[in-house]
């Protein structure tokens, strides 16, 4: 099932959660819509689920006009971030719930519930938990839960609301992976919400970044990361050092570094992660920036390194492995010279 919106606008009185939006999701793939807090993906998923009606815009369904669809003909399953399970009912009875809903035409007879519930617990690895209520269960297992009870109404498109954002990190790196798994197992068309750009980097086929209700860029996830098409898209995806610079004649000067820019003059800010920042003892070439070491402080399998440069008291970040950083022996104090290995210019 593939899903298009296109060209879809909503406000809520005078804000404007979504401007003139367009969202393919192909028919399989796992989408991530991924952005700051109201910049409109919770919204659009709404939209596409049909708890919302755009103000303008159409959704389609494999080609099919589904905007003025209702939620049940549109076949959508949908988990929320706080789970919504049934307090009083076993976990065997929220997954059976929108089976046992259904139309008496359209219900499966009680062993056929039973036979799609229990394959369903087995898929998401709960089976052995049937009969617990939701208070037995640890989040994790409850957002399994969730999930399984979304599929059960076998829908054509999956519509996941930050699905681990109440989770703590070690559950939430293991559930998308699990996610990842079983979305490369059953192939259902999916969409997720998430602010996580580590999650939705991990998980997704496609990302799509959002920003104040437009979408500032699409597409696979190394390609939105490796090549951002603007200054926001490069910021909200990682950590980053800023140098502000000026432009001549289409290009920028950092260091002795020159690199091209968009517009032939104005104030512009190169943009380099902390990864692809190189510290040396000595100056092994003309690109190089001085800078004293001002903080020194191991994270995980990561050493962070604070340095000033000298003459304009800017603060830069680089990020090495354990590894490099003991083979430099660096010391708090230190004069030395910094080089971006890759770095992005934009006009201010």
């Amino acid at each position: 099932m593939a899903i298009e919106a296109r060209n879809i606008s909503k406000k809520f009185g005078t804000f404007q959660a979504l401007n003139n939006v367009d969202v393919v999701v192909p028919t399989g793939e796992l989408i991530a819509l991924l952005g700051p807090s109201g910049s409109g993906k919770t919204t659009l998923l709404r939209i596409i689920a049909g708890l919302e009606q755009a103000d303008s815009g159409a959704v389609y369904f494999d080609g099919e006009d589904a905007t003025d669809a209702s939620v049940r003909e549109r076949r959508v399953g949908f988990v929320f971030q706080h789970y919504a399970l049934f307090r009083h009912m076993s976990v065997f009875e929220n997954v059976a719930f929108g089976l046992r809903v259904k139309k008496r035409s359209e219900r499966p007879s009680n062993s056929e519930i039973r036979d799609r519930v229990m394959e369903l617990l087995r898929l998401v690895q709960l089976d052995a938990f049937s009969a617990r209520l939701p208070n037995q269960l640890s989040g994790g297992q409850r957002q399994r839960v969730a999930l399984a009870r979304a599929l059960a109404v076998q829908p054509k498109v999956l519509l996941l609301d930050e699905p681990f954002g109440a989770l703590d990190a070690k559950v939430r790196k293991e559930l998308r992976r699990w996610l990842r798994r079983l979305h490369d197992e059953i192939h259902v068309t999916s969409v997720f919400v998430t602010h996580d750009v580590e999650e939705a980097l991990e998980v997704a086929n496609e990302v799509v970044v959002m920003n104040e209700g437009r979408v500032e860029q699409s597409g696979p996830p190394d390609h939105v990361y490796e090549h951002p098409v603007n200054s926001f898209v490069y910021q909200f995806l990682g950590n980053v050092n800023l140098f502000h610079t000026r432009v001549r004649d289409g290009r920028v000067r950092l260091g002795d570094t020159v690199l091209e820019c968009n517009g032939s003059h104005g104030e512009a800010v190169v943009y380099a992660r902390p990864h692809d920042i190189d510290i040396l003892r000595e100056a092994d070439g003309p690109d190089l920036i001085a800078a004293g070491i001002l903080r020194i402080h191991a994270i995980g399998p990561i050493v962070r390194v604070e340095l000033q440069r000298d003459g304009d008291q800017q603060i830069v970040e680089a990020e090495l492995t354990r590894e490099a950083y003991a083979a430099q022996r660096l010391i708090v104090g230190e004069n030395v010279y910094i080089r971006p290995r890759q770095a992005k210019v934009y006009p201010k």
